[in-house]
């Protein structure tokens, strides 16, 4: 066990992209566990699209990232020594790691065992955030019909590829998945069953649309926002839902981003646009992996995870999200 830890730590907050200027590593003490508290080694790091939100100074569902305090994240430890009878040597615990070597766990913290037989990368992304993200959204918000034809766009994201399959267990009439470029949209149909994919790298967005779903899109699940949202409001069909789950295309337009125009179609098709944020179901979570996990079991779903190999490649992998590098879930290995 190393006596210093590694942190990184936002040294300012970012124009665009995440890079050199933005964070800094710093080396501190080793923290030392008290009553009732464990040490705990940091293994993986789950890389989300809102940790780029909480390093802007501005209002959401937690408080920004001060500068000089550490980099925010969700992540799973390892347990190497403990003060509590709840953790025991050894153990994998999840919880919000942030971006560092080693992390004091207790419970008042929330940090959790993870579920025995459970690889710890499947614990981040098909069991973790993105893959309830994913069950709620598509399920509660969106409520999902059989027959219904259903658009996602970042398609080949973590939560994504994960609405995707979904929506194809529920019986979707037809599920179209939005992703960049001929490798991600061929994995969507080839790989994840998906019915047709449209390339908004190289393809016309509303064109594409209005041939795949000529009858309209009876749910949208949002992953980015901006232009290709407003291309799915043009074409919703009569009680069409968009559920609202992240806006990745605006998250480095610092002032930049640009409005949707097509809201009007909304009224037209007496349509509904809601958001959520997968805080208001933490208490369902459990039975929600429950029925996540037969679905493994039976095939019906795949789970695809990106690693990163080192702590100090953590904001390259953060850049990922924005560039379309990644294909399935982000997580650092530290």
């Amino acid at each position: 066990m190393a006596d210093r830890n590694r942190r990184m730590v936002l040294a300012e907050r970012p124009t665009g992209m995440v890079d050199a200027s933005t964070v800094r590593m710093e080396e501190t003490d080793l923290p030392q566990p008290g009553e009732g508290e464990a040490l705990a080694r940091v293994r993986y790091i789950s890389i989300d699209p809102t940790i780029r939100t909480w390093m802007d100074d501005a209002p959401g569902y937690l408080p920004p990232i001060a500068i000089d305090e550490l980099i925010r994240s969700g992540g799973i430890a390892e347990i190497v020594q403990s003060n509590s009878e709840d953790y025991k040597p050894g153990e994998l615990v999840f919880g919000f790691t942030g971006w560092q070597d080693y992390v004091i766990a207790s419970q008042a913290s929330g940090y959790q065992a993870l579920p025995e037989g459970v690889p710890p990368t499947l614990a981040l992304s098909l069991f973790g955030i993105t893959g309830m993200t994913a069950y709620f959204g598509l399920l509660d918000v969106g409520r999902v019909q059989e027959g219904d034809v259903v658009v996602v766009s970042g398609a080949a994201g973590a939560t994504g590829s994960t609405v995707g399959q979904l929506a194809k267990i529920k019986d979707a009439g037809k599920v179209i998945g939005i992703a960049g470029g001929p490798e991600k949209c061929k994995h969507l149909v080839d790989d994840l069953g998906f019915d047709e994919a449209i390339d908004y790298k190289n393809e016309n967005v509303s064109a594409r649309l209005r041939e795949a779903a000529p009858e309209g899109i009876d749910l949208y699940f949002d992953n980015v926002g901006g232009e290709i949202l407003d291309a799915c409001l043009a074409q919703l069909a009569l009680r069409g839902r968009i559920v609202l789950c992240g806006a990745i295309a605006s998250y480095n337009d610092r002032g930049g981003a640009k409005g949707i125009a097509n809201t009007s179609n909304l009224i037209v098709k007496r349509a509904r646009m809601e958001g959520f944020l997968i805080l208001d179901y933490f208490d369902r979570l459990p039975a929600a992996r429950e029925e996540m996990a037969v679905w493994l079991g039976e095939g019906k779903i795949k789970s695809s995870e990106h690693i990163v190999e080192g702590l100090e490649h953590a904001p390259d992998a953060l850049n990922l999200l924005f560039t379309g590098g990644n294909t399935g879930k982000v997580i650092v290995q530290v």
